[in-house]
């Protein structure tokens, strides 16, 4: 059964204001993120290195 209504509005921006902090949060965690990768890749890089002093 067809209805002639038109279907619900869904507002499309957020209902809550912009935080005004947002983009010092998101480079605050990009370059922690940074940081925790630089750490495992010299991790990853002292392990090779170890295990191959070990090995020869």
């Amino acid at each position: 059964m067809a209805t002639y209504t038109p279907p619900p509005y869904f507002p499309q921006s957020s209902l809550a204001p912009a935080d005004k902090n947002r983009y010092t949060k998101f480079k605050l965690v990009m370059i922690a993120l940074g940081v925790v990768v630089l750490l495992a890749l010299g991790g990853i890089g002292f392990g090779i290195w170890y295990l191959l002093k070990s090995l020869f």
